[in-house]
């Protein structure tokens, strides 16, 4: 589990996220919803070390995430940030395959190349594995990168944005991924997600921000109503179900 103790974080003496207290609950997936600016990544990026704690504490399986090493913290969590350029030509199954260094060394093994093989199977890359990133289209290149993380074989899975710049039908075969992720492989996995719609959607669990404060965190079900929703977004929303199974957003000028 994933505990999150009164964490700060301070950029120019300014507080973008405030003495914020979570759990993330074990092989769910977590989405972290809210407007542009309410600390979303910010509280992301300190889960994954890209940034430090101006106070508090937050704690991977009973442990202060500041004492776990490198190399033992790459084989708990797997992180894959908004933007994913690759600055080398690199083939889908080369992308893959650095997936597995916490593990390797940079020295494939047997072993290795099967968690590749497998992870390519499993985001039905395989048949262009050989291709390369630039050659590729976007919901492809997207489903490398999860792949990657697949190899990395980690518990826990960190995604900032999944979704950027991709259209419905990718953006939908991405969260259908991630879904399976949790379900059969017990994947815990958080993601800073805009659309709310999919967050409810596909989503076991969601925490609402605003302002660097936790609005509420719950289920979805908890989550999903319009006085939630007007106070996470501060606008009139109206929730529908879509589908039976569905839920849909929909906002309107006050």
């Amino acid at each position: 589990m994933i505990k999150l103790l009164n964490i700060t974080k301070v950029y120019e003496k300014k507080e973008v996220v405030k003495d914020l207290s979570l759990e993330i609950e074990k092989g769910k997936i977590t989405a972290l919803v809210g407007e542009n600016g309410a600390g979303k990544s910010t509280v992301l990026s300190m889960i994954a070390r890209f940034m430090k704690v101006n106070n508090g504490e937050i704690m991977l399986d009973g442990q202060s995430i500041r004492s776990i090493k490198d190399l033992e913290m790459a084989k708990k969590m797997a992180v894959l940030k908004q933007m994913n350029v690759a600055n080398v030509k690199l083939t889908i199954r080369e992308l893959v395959e650095l997936g597995r260094f916490p593990h390797s060394k940079g020295r494939l093994t047997a072993a290795d190349h099967q968690a590749v093989d497998q992870a390519l199977e499993y985001l039905t890359l395989h048949n262009i594995q050989h291709q390369y990133l630039d050659e590729i289209s976007g919901g492809q290149r997207q489903r490398a990168y999860i792949a990657m993380v697949v190899a990395q074989d980690t518990e826990y899975v960190l995604l900032d944005e999944p979704l950027n710049n991709l259209d419905m039908r990718n953006s939908v075969n991405i969260m259908k991924i991630l879904r399976k992720l949790a379900d059969e492989l017990g994947k815990t996995i958080v993601m800073v997600i805009h659309d709310i719609n999919f967050a409810s959607a596909y989503a076991d669990n969601m925490v609402a921000l605003k302002d660097g404060k936790l609005i509420r965190a719950g289920t979805v079900d908890e989550l999903m109503n319009n006085a939630c929703l007007n106070k996470i977004f501060g606008m009139n929303c109206n929730v529908q179900d879509v589908c039976g199974d569905k839920v849909c957003v929909y906002y309107k000028s006050s």
